[in-house]
Formats: C-alpha cells, sequence, structure tokens
C-alpha cells in the first residue's frame, strides 16, 4: 500500500492516532461524528463520517454520533431522523447516541465557573456595536464598558438570564480573554445567548442557548472524546476550544485535528443554499437524486459501498481541494458494474414488426443477469412478433460506420435472432414510426451463416413490455464552482432532468424491490425510485451513464 499522505492507512491523522497509541496517551481512541440538526447530510459529511467511525474502528476504538442541537430555531426532528438513516445507510453503528442538549445543565455551571473565576462576563452592547468593538485583523479590538462588572453582578445577572427575566439579545455572556489577540475568535467571543425558542428535546425548560465553540470542546471532553476531527475552518477556533478546557474544572482535554473539507465540483455543500434550492422549488426537496445529499444520492441508486469508495479514494489532507465529480461517477460505475443486475429498457421505441414470426407465438428466451457473475442467475425474457428497439438504432439516411440497423441491413437484437429490415413505414410529417422486418430463425444463439452481422442492439417484446417513466438526471449546476458565482442559481443546469414518460422496460422487472439497481443495457445506470413509484407506474432515475460524457 502506498505511503502518502492520501493513503487511507497512513494519512497524517491516523499517524497521528497511531503515534498517540504507541506512546500509551490513551487506551482507548474514541471519536465523535456531531451533526447539526439543522438539514439533510450531505456528500461532504460523508468524508467525516467514514474518517471519525473508521479511525476508532480501526482501532478497536468507540465513536459516537452527537447531535448538536444548540440552535432550536433551524433544528427539528425530521432532521434527527434523516441524519440517524444516512449513518446507518452508510454502514456504520455509533457506540452511544448523544445530543449536545444532554448536558445543557453542565454547560451552565461550567459558565458559572468561568464568571466565578474573572473569565467570563454578562455583556449588554447590541450585535452592531460587538461587531464595531471586535476590530479588525489589523486593528485590535477595544474592551466592552461591561468588561468590569463584579463577579457577583455577573453573577446575578446571569442567572436571571436563565430565569428568562430579560429580553432576547438584551444580555449576552462572553469569555474574558484579550480584545487585542491577533486571532479574532479570541477577542471575548460569547458563550450564551438569549433566545426563546422552543427545543425539540428539552422543550420550554430553556432559553438561555450556549454557543457551538463554548459547547463543542466541553461536550467532547463529557464524552472521553480522544481525539476530535474537525475541517479546516475550525483551526482558527482550537485557541478558543483549548482555552476553554483549561480554564474549566474538567478532567478530559480532546486533542482538535483539522481536515481539509470535500469541495466536490458541479455541487455545493452549504446546508443554506441547498435549503434555498429546496424551499424555493429549484429541486423536488432534500431527496431529490440531483442533491449532493446523501438521501439524494441514495434515492438516485449510489451504494454506501460507492460513497465509502469515494471517501477512501480522495483521502485525508491538510490543504482544500477540489475534486471532480468524475471520481465519485466512477465510483458508483465501478459497483455497479459489478453488483447491478442487467435489463434492458427502451427509452423512445420504434415499433418493429417481424412479419415471419408466427402470430401469437411467444418465446421464453433466458437471459443472463450479470455476463460475469453467474451466481446472479437468469431471468426470462420473453421474445414475439413484435417488438420495440430505441429511434436511434435506426437510420434512414445512417452516417459513416453506423453499425445498427438501415433499410435493406441486418442487426443482431440482444440474446435473440438477426432481423433484416425492409420495409420503412412513417407517418405524414416524415417520420419513422414502424418496420417491418423478417427474422432469421436460425441465428438463435449462433452467427449467421455465410454472412457477418456487426450490430447488436437491445429491444423489449411490444406485447410483454412494461411502460415506465424513465428520469434523465444530470448534474445539478453547469459550472464546475457554482458557490463562486455572485447568485448561485443562475449556474443551474436547465437541463439537470429530463423526463421521458413512454419508455418501455422489459416484463422481468414487475416484481422489483423499490430502490432496486439495474444497469439497463446500452443505456446507463438506473434505479426503481423509492417514492414515485407505485404500482402499475414504474419510475427508474438513471444513476450514472455508461461512461463519462463530461470530459
Amino acid at each position: 500500500m502506498s505511503t502518502t499522505e492520501n493513503s487511507p492507512a497512513t494519512n497524517f491523522i491516523r499517524q497521528i492516532v497511531t503515534k498517540d497509541l504507541a506512546e500509551k496517551k490513551h487506551n482507548k481512541v474514541i471519536t465523535r461524528f456531531p451533526p447539526e440538526p439543522n438539514g439533510f447530510l450531505h456528500i461532504g459529511h460523508a468524508k467525516s463520517i467514514c474518517l471519525n467511525f473508521g479511525v476508532a474502528a480501526e482501532n478497536a476504538g468507540l465513536c459516537n454520533l452527537r447531535f448538536d442541537d444548540t440552535n432550536p430555531e433551524k433544528e427539528s426532528i425530521e432532521y434527527v431522523r434523516a441524519i440517524e438513516k444516512d449513518v446507518h445507510w452508510l454502514g456504520f453503528e455509533w457506540a452511544e447516541l448523544r445530543h449536545s442538549s444532554d448536558y445543557f445543565e453542565d454547560l451552565y455551571g461550567f459558565a458559572v465557573q468561568l464568571i466565578e473565576k474573572g473569565l467570563a462576563y454578562v455583556d449588554s452592547l447590541t450585535a452592531e456595536q460587538i461587531r464595531e468593538y471586535r476590530g479588525s485583523l489589523t486593528q485590535p479590538g477595544k474592551e466592552s464598558p461591561d468588561r468590569s462588572r463584579s463577579i457577583e453582578e455577573n453573577l446575578d445577572l446571569f442567572s436571571r438570564m436563565r430565569a428568562g427575566e430579560f429580553a432576547d439579545g438584551q444580555y449576552l455572556l462572553r469569555a474574558k480573554i484579550d480584545m487585542a489577540s491577533s486571532n479574532i475568535n479570541m477577542r471575548d467571543p460569547a458563550l450564551y445567548r438569549i433566545r426563546r425558542v422552543h427545543h425539540q428535546r428539552t422543550g420550554d425548560d430553556w432559553c438561555i442557548y450556549p454557543m457551538y465553540d463554548y459547547t463543542h470542546c466541553i461536550s467532547d471532553a463529557i464524552e472521553g472524546i480522544t481525539h476530535s476531527l474537525c475541517t479546516l475552518e475550525f483551526e482558527n477556533h482550537r485557541p478558543l476550544y483549548d482555552w476553554i478546557l483549561d480554564n474549566i474544572d474538567i478532567d478530559c482535554h480532546p486533542q482538535q485535528i483539522e481536515f481539509a473539507r470535500l469541495e466536490l465540483e458541479y455541487t455545493i455543500v452549504s446546508k443554506r443554499k441547498l435549503n434555498q434550492l429546496v424551499v424555493e422549488g429549484h429541486v423536488s426537496g432534500w431527496d431529490d437524486p440531483r442533491m449532493p445529499t446523501l438521501a439524494g444520492l441514495r434515492r438516485a441508486g449510489f451504494t454506501p459501498t460507492a460513497i465509502r469508495d469515494f471517501c477512501e479514494r480522495i483521502g485525508v489532507t491538510k490543504k482544500d481541494s477540489s475534486i471532480e465529480m468524475a471520481v465519485l461517477e466512477n465510483c458508483i460505475r465501478e459497483d455497479l458494474n459489478n453488483t447491478a443486475a442487467r435489463a434492458m429498457a427502451v427509452l423512445d421505441p420504434l415499433k418493429v414488426v417481424i412479419e415471419n414470426y408466427p402470430d401469437g407465438q411467444t418465446e421464453q428466451l433466458e437471459a443472463s443477469n450479470h455476463p460475469q457473475n453467474e451466481a446472479m442467475g437468469k431471468r426470462i425474457v420473453p421474445f414475439t412478433k413484435e417488438v420495440y428497439i430505441e429511434q436511434d438504432d435506426f437510420a434512414d439516411v445512417p452516417p459513416p460506420k453506423y453499425k445498427r440497423l438501415i433499410e435493406g441491413g441486418e442487426v443482431r437484437l440482444r440474446g435473440a435472432y438477426v432481423i433484416k429490415c425492409h420495409q420503412v413505414i412513417k407517418n405524414a410529417a416524415g417520420k419513422v414510426v414502424e418496420l417491418r422486418c423478417t427474422y432469421d430463425e436460425k441465428t438463435l444463439g449462433k452467427k449467421p451463416e455465410g454472412r457477418k452481422v456487426k450490430g447488436v442492439i437491445h429491444w423489449v417484446s411490444a406485447t410483454h413490455s412494461l411502460d415506465a417513466e424513465i428520469r434523465l438526471y444530470d448534474r445539478l449546476f453547469n459550472v464546475p464552482n457554482p458557490s463562486a458565482e455572485d447568485d448561485f442559481c443562475e449556474a443551474l443546469n436547465p437541463d439537470s432532468l429530463q423526463v421521458i414518460t413512454e419508455a418501455k422496460v422489459e416484463s422481468s422487472l414487475a416484481d422489483a424491490e423499490l430502490g432496486s439497481r439495474f444497469q439497463f443495457e446500452r443505456v446507463g445506470y438506473f434505479c426503481l425510485d423509492t417514492e414515485d413509484s407505485v404500482v402499475d407506474k414504474f419510475v427508474f432515475n438513471r444513476t450514472v451513464t455508461l461512461r463519462d460524457t463530461w470530459s
């Protein structure tokens, strides 16, 4: 195995963990995946899930799932359940299910400790004034007039904040650190704010809620987390993480380690922007197959194996980079090439009448469900006098090197007979609507004698095929980095969804289970939609084309 930084076994985080264990710094590795339940998980979260659960599993350790539920305005049980489902779907099981709200009483107590040590104060500055007092990257901030409040007054005000005596935004609890720090995060950051919002777990018990930076490090410490893995945007927050833990009475002090977040071309992974796409109706919901959410990818037909493989391939680094969409698409192609059953579907049907085939006869032809995997068995494909082929598998005026059907030419129907076209029927507009052909009855599973037929096309029986709606999903955006646009919605790909309502699929799919994945031969990989497919209405979502059509 390679020993590069990207190698799953040797990336810098795993090296740190291995070293810590060798030096007996920890007896057991304990990590956590700490999402905020304010939206659905996306492909970027998958990287963090695989890393946190993976590092724990590789070292016989534990990984908790912890919901960072300190901002109840934007959180809901719907998102909690969706996140739990996604983590399980990816193949991981948490050691313990935790919530930051489990620790609200502890967090309050530690805030009181900071006040008693003279390291926190209640501030009455408005949000606008706080921004003004904070200074800039080149100018130090200035201290709030309330910074000199006595410990007794701060304790009294903070207690009354909790009791609900003050209006939302009237007071704020801030850490007393250094308003001249070169790290703006250390310029007396907020620890608690007043917010009267019903919490999905604690109801109306609290009207003050702790800030993320204050909550996260203490939650890690309470749970005994050894390695707190987070993305690079939290690197400048690490001094605050350490400062809080250094100044409260708690035994555990986890090590925060940052890694590069996942940036995938032709997508966005901002929950705020993803929510905007949903609210404004640009997509059908969080699970729209064009969305980079795990729910969307699952509905599109992506597999947990492919997503875990993708996360392994892109590796773990210290520098942000943009990953080509083709990497993710290749992962699902490779997985489905090995695991997806084969079937035939005709998206743009053209009727073919085989005139010398017996009227009313149906042959039950056997076809392999997977040409390289006999264990997947066989299926029955009915063959009849009338079949459908793709419109573009016939050419009235063939281009050079065309190997499909033409008038007077021959082609093999996949797994069946060689047919020859001798009559083309067109409508009043000149469109080809039907072909009259003959078949060579000696060519079932055999080459025709005395001639070579190069073309092979797919087909379905006209009398046995099933009606289906086919949704051809493509990339949601038509530029590699839509987040860089002034209005990212202007970069939406107008052709990201094409709906085909008159497709035909072979009858063997009649009993397909929702979510089943197939390779429609010569067409692409598809998944039976889990939401809109009902009895007598088959809806198939395209997962990915057979090959990269964007390169």
